[in-house]
This record gives C-alpha cells, structure tokens and sequence, in this order.
C-alpha cells in the first residue's frame, strides 16, 4: 500500500508480491504524501516512476528488475516528451514495454504507469 487515498476507495493494492513477481498497479502522477499532481505530462512521468520505485523498493526490486512496463496517455502526442525521463529509468535495462491512448479516471492525469518486475537474487541476499 502506497497511502494513496485510491487505494482505500477503489479497494486495490499498489503493488502485490507472488514469489519473485511484483505486478505494480497502474500508477499516476500524484503525490501521494500531499495528493497533489503537476500540470505536466513529464512531471507527472517524474512522479510516477518515483511512486513505483517507492512500490518496488518495498517488495526488495528496482527499476532495473523492471520486465514489462505499460504506458497509458489521453494524449498519444504526450508521450515523446517523456521520452527522456522514461530512457532515464529504463534504458540500461530495457523492458518490454506498449503505449496505450486512453482514458484516464481523473482529467488531471496524463500519464499512467504499470509496471511488472521480477526479483532477481542479490549478493548477501541468498542467491
């Protein structure tokens, strides 16, 4: 559970743990100790790859176990901006990844993020 007052309202979890999967919900760019969101698409991309690293760092992961990330915009025409946050996060370890152009619940939101990682054994960490 990431605080997000979604959660509770909708009734799902930021991200789940099945052995070594993490499936990590589709998440926006809302900041979630204020609940605010930027007007920007690519602040929003900032945000939400801070909200999912938070999500994957609870379950042991990083971006860098990221396998398949799923993008979802209102506005297909907002992705290229991203692009550099997104190459940023992702671009030494490249995951199979799909855009979507669709709608969002909220009119704030211009970007959704879904990401799915696998933990992968780390020295110390018996593996």
């Amino acid at each position: 559970m990431s605080g997000s007052t979604f959660e509770e309202q909708i009734g799902y979890a930021r991200a789940v743990v099945d052995d070594d999967w993490v499936h990590v919900s589709g998440t926006t760019g809302f900041d979630y100790s204020t609940m605010t969101i930027a007007d920007g698409v690519v602040a929003q991309a900032e945000q939400c790859l801070a909200n999912i690293t938070a999500a994957l760092a609870e379950a042991d992961c990083t971006l860098a176990d990221v396998v398949r990330v799923t993008y979802y915009l209102p506005d297909a025409a907002d992705f290229e901006p991203c692009w550099p946050v997104l190459r940023r996060a992702f671009a030494e370890h490249r995951p199979a990844a799909t855009m979507l152009e669709c709608g969002l619940a909220d009119p704030r939101m211009r970007i959704e993020i879904e990401v799915t990682a696998r933990r992968r054994p780390r020295a110390g960490h018996g593996g």
